[in-house]
């Protein structure tokens, strides 16, 4: 027995149909190898889906039922429905009722997008599939309108997502790409759905090489003011655009996922920003997805040592337990985060002394890792500088498991959810043999930091060299998207996310 369901017809933009087809119609003209709907054909078949009826049901008459063909037109046509054991037969076979059967079948328009030159196929392929490891491009097809999907799998800590792309041919203009005239009404109509999308622009059918990215919505707001999008050239997908771009549709999917459960814990958040310590399991939430967790844990520690800096005896230094650019992520991109640094900033603003902040960067955590995901641990490091707060790294894998704190003087305030069994852990002690350890790893990193300098130009050099990253490369590419605005290419859905100090980040390193 054969079930088919779903099917549609598909027209080209401007063609119609004399008159509509009938679901059986449909069904009978894509049977494959052999058209049906010829009378002749259709005998044949007829009598093999009698006796195929006839032994599945176990009701031997269904094999002797014959059929006319005055009958089967009125049945194509949609005049006349199948009834009694002519129905049972047809609703074996192809799954449907035989009012469904007779029933105009569902007209769906496809707008067809311009052949894509192989070149750009193979780009696409060759970039997408093969440059980064946690990148894949499923092709979508065309002649149906299905859309491509990029698929970006998850690291270390966060799960991943799969967003739809869209490839489309592009001619350079100055600055620009500029996609064609021609794609626009196929291009309208990608945009006009409410998932997530992203357009991908080549150049090569005019000969160029590269890709060039903008989010879905962004292409939809200039087409919205009656233009042809264009594509600034800095938003070439390489290291650095990958590296923001997975970053925030892993980070975006995974907030709007736990959007819900996130907002129904609101209250219970509050609550324990008051308790002196807390360290709830992961087990206790086990709604939430990793990202979700980690945004959790995350704002809970900055509202828990927001909430304690009055209380601090002198101006502090913090520890950051994040040593890869994937726990990095959440720096440049979690809104709170950034409030989190301004308070921080207005808090001890003109105190005399100046802000510091230690990570511990083991050898390992650098050679473990893509270069695309370093690239955004230095980024993390540069928004720290931006906001005056110089940065201290130590390579020693003995600190590698220090949690995050803060500490000033004889107290010390821990919070930390990165690697944590718990959602979080924060507690405040000023017990001397507790807070020594803590006060041990910042004067270790103070006396062995590898990015030591005079300004941050020189500790963000050090650390690209520490990094094995390119700094005259990086810096020129961060200047560049900074120009154009990283908010102009990708756009975040969560209100919990912004690009706004992440842009400031890569003007700041721009300009070094």
């Amino acid at each position: 027995m054969t079930h088919l369901n779903n099917f549609v017809a598909v027209k080209e933009s401007g063609m119609t149909q004399p008159r509509p087809r009938t679901l059986l119609q449909h069904l009978l003209e894509t049977t494959p190898g052999l058209n049906c709907t010829r009378w002749a054909r259709f005998q044949v078949l007829w009598s093999r889906m009698a006796s195929e009826a006839a032994e599945g049901l176990g009701r031997p008459r269904l094999a002797h039922v014959r059929v006319s063909r005055s009958t089967y037109q009125r049945w194509l046509s949609g005049a006349q429905t199948a009834k009694g054991d002519a129905a049972m037969i047809l609703e074996y076979h192809f799954g449907k009722s035989a009012a469904e059967l007779a029933r105009p079948v569902p007209c769906r328009e496809v707008v067809w997008p311009s052949p894509l030159d192989p070149s750009t196929l193979a780009a696409a392929t060759r970039t997408l599939d093969y440059t980064w490891d946690t990148s894949r491009y499923v092709p979508g097809e065309p002649s149906t309108g299905v859309i491509g999907t990029w698929q970006l799998s998850g690291g270390r800590h966060f799960d991943g997502t799969a967003i739809g792309l869209q490839l489309y041919e592009a001619s350079p203009d100055g600055d620009q790409v500029e996609l064609k005239e021609a794609d626009l009404p196929h291009l309208q109509s990608y945009v006009r759905s409410s998932h997530r999308g992203v357009v991908l622009a080549s150049l090569g059918a005019a000969g160029g090489t590269g890709l060039y990215l903008l989010d879905a919505a962004h292409a939809r707001q200039q087409l919205t003011a009656g233009q042809v999008p264009r594509i600034p050239a800095a938003y070439q997908l390489d290291d650095l655009t990958f590296a923001l771009a997975r970053a925030l549709y892993v980070l975006d999917d995974g907030m709007l996922a736990d959007d819900l459960p996130l907002s129904d814990r609101a209250e219970e958040l509050g609550y324990y920003v008051k308790t002196s310590t807390s360290a709830p399991p992961r087990s206790d939430m086990p709604e939430l997805s990793t990202v979700g967790a980690a945004w959790l844990g995350s704002s809970l520690c900055a509202q828990y040592i927001t909430r304690r800096l009055d209380e601090l005896p002198a101006v502090p230094v913090f520890w950051t337990r994040e040593a890869t650019g994937e726990e990095c992520a959440p720096w440049l991109l979690f809104r709170h985060k950034h409030e989190y640094l301004q308070a921080v900033a207005c808090r001890f603003a003109g105190s005399g002394s100046p802000l510091g902040r230690a990570f511990c960067v083991p050898e390992q955590a650098v050679h473990g890792t893509e270069p695309y995901e370093r690239i955004l641990l230095l980024l993390t490091v540069a928004m720290m500088e931006m906001y005056r707060i110089t940065v201290w790294i130590t390579s020693d894998p003995a600190y590698a498991q220090t949690e995050g704190f803060v500490l000033a003087q004889g107290r010390a305030i821990l919070a930390n959810w990165v690697r944590e069994d718990s959602v979080w852990r924060v507690a405040t002690t000023s017990a001397v043999q507790d807070v020594a350890p803590y006060r041990e790893a910042i004067a270790h990193a103070q006396a062995h930091s590898i990015v030591d300098g005079p300004a941050p130009a020189a500790r963000l050099q050090a650390l690209a060299e520490y990094l094995e990253l390119d700094w005259t490369w990086l810096a020129g590419r961060c200047r560049a998207l900074g120009e154009s605005g990283i908010t102009g290419m990708l756009r975040p859905r969560s209100r919990h996310l912004t690009l706004t100090a992440l842009d400031q980040t890569l003007r700041f390193l721009g300009a070094l």
